[in-house]
């Protein structure tokens, strides 16, 4: 069955509770779903009937394909004046003998190392520091673009931006504008973690809050940018929490437009100060993702960060609403590693990506940032390579 089939099956099941069958028939009327109703999702939505929905969704959008993309990443340093509990990534500014923080030049030789490789992106984000601030970064997108002008330039949250604005005395739109002068081109979606203050103020209190994260990329959208958006979940947030997070994030992407795509981010509790909550499991994990793909209907991409959650779960996500996984990444990105994550060194070549995608029978299609197609893997063969295997799939019960 296709999954308009599968969604139509769902419909006829006389067990299926009235609010469950109503939101299912929302979904397949394309309407959208109330507030109320994506914690119902929550609460009540099993694993098998928010897939069948999500992947309605999915597929009617997107039909088999699954998207990503060749990038590297540059973290300038791991020390931050924020002290985030969930961070197992930063040290305090005390602690900088555990630390790392990058010069301009070394930053550039970075750059310079993927000059004879097919990269797209790269993606500049790590600690916020006062050395890094905003003639700094000024410099180094102009001096990225000057050497290498086709590499799309993401960089920088909004974290960053509100502390190097208000350090520089500017104000949000011109900040952003600055920015997109010197060579910025699209922006990641980090340091929203849960916006509500109920959550926020215990596990991010000194950094920016909900309304001027939302309000930073309400700056760039409106210079007709693009950027991304996440959201920080399994840990001490309840449903409702999670639902008021993408409720602010579709309001601002009806005003917009600006949003590409919307990452959930598992929390991780390695070596952090949140250490004793424990991690929330594969089916929650999916589940997430499935409700995030029938809530924000206005959002054209939800992602999987592979190297945070395994291949496997990854390539399991891809029947749960998502549709792409992020990319290759550069084999020394230590965000993903020092949070916990299962892929302890987090980097895939090309072809690795393609067969992860259709081992799984989706159809690979590598991407730019802004999901321009760069080349269609769906009948592509590698020559002199041999096929990479993965392990066998769990079985989700």
């Amino acid at each position: 069955m296709d999954a308009e089939q599968q969604l139509r099956v769902l419909l006829d099941d006389p067990r299926l509770a009235d609010d469950l069958k109503s939101i299912a028939q929302k979904v397949l009327d394309h309407q959208r779903i109330t507030f109320d109703e994506g914690v119902t999702l929550y609460e009540k939505g099993e694993l098998s009937y928010v897939g069948v929905l999500a992947n309605y969704i999915r597929e009617h959008r997107h039909g088999d394909r699954t998207y990503f993309n060749r990038n590297f990443h540059i973290e300038p340093t791991n020390l931050c004046v924020y002290d985030c509990k969930f961070c197992s990534y930063s040290r305090l500014i005390k602690q900088r003998s555990e630390g790392w923080e990058y010069t301009m030049d070394e930053m550039l030789d970075i750059v310079k190392k993927y000059d004879q490789e097919p990269v797209t992106e790269v993606h500049i984000v790590g600690g916020v520091l006062p050395q890094y601030d905003m003639p700094f970064y000024q410099q180094l997108f102009s001096a990225i673009k000057e050497h290498r002008p086709e590499l799309h330039v993401k960089a920088l949250t909004p974290v960053e931006y509100h502390y190097i604005f208000k350090k520089a005395k500017v104000d949000y739109a011109t900040g952003m504008r600055l920015m997109k002068e010197a060579g910025l081109e699209s922006m990641p979606g980090g340091g929203a973690e849960i916006f509500h203050p109920e959550i926020r103020d215990q596990i991010a209190k000194d950094k920016c809050t909900a309304d001027q994260w939302l309000d930073i990329h309400e700056e760039w959208h409106k210079l007709g940018m693009r950027s991304n958006a996440t959201m920080l979940y399994g840990h001490i947030e309840s449903y409702w929490h999670r639902v008021d997070h993408m409720e602010r994030l579709r309001q601002l992407q009806d005003r917009t437009g600006g949003f590409q795509t919307f990452i959930p981010l598992k929390f991780r509790n390695k070596d952090n100060q949140m250490s004793n909550v424990a991690e929330s499991s594969v089916i929650e994990d999916l589940r997430n993702y499935a409700i995030a793909r029938i809530y924000l209907d206005n959002f054209d991409h939800i992602k999987a960060y592979w190297a945070m959650i395994s291949r496997n779960t990854a390539q399991l996500s891809l029947n749960f609403g998502v549709d792409d996984i992020d990319g290759t990444l550069d084999d020394t990105t230590k965000i993903y590693s020092m949070a916990g994550a299962e892929e302890q060194n987090p980097g895939m070549s090309t072809r690795q990506l393609v067969e992860l995608i259709k081992q799984v029978g989706r159809h690979p299609v590598e991407r730019d940032t802004l999901y321009h197609v760069i080349t269609d893997y769906e009948n592509h063969e590698f020559a002199d390579e041999p096929k990479p295997q993965f392990y066998k799939l769990p079985v989700i019960n």
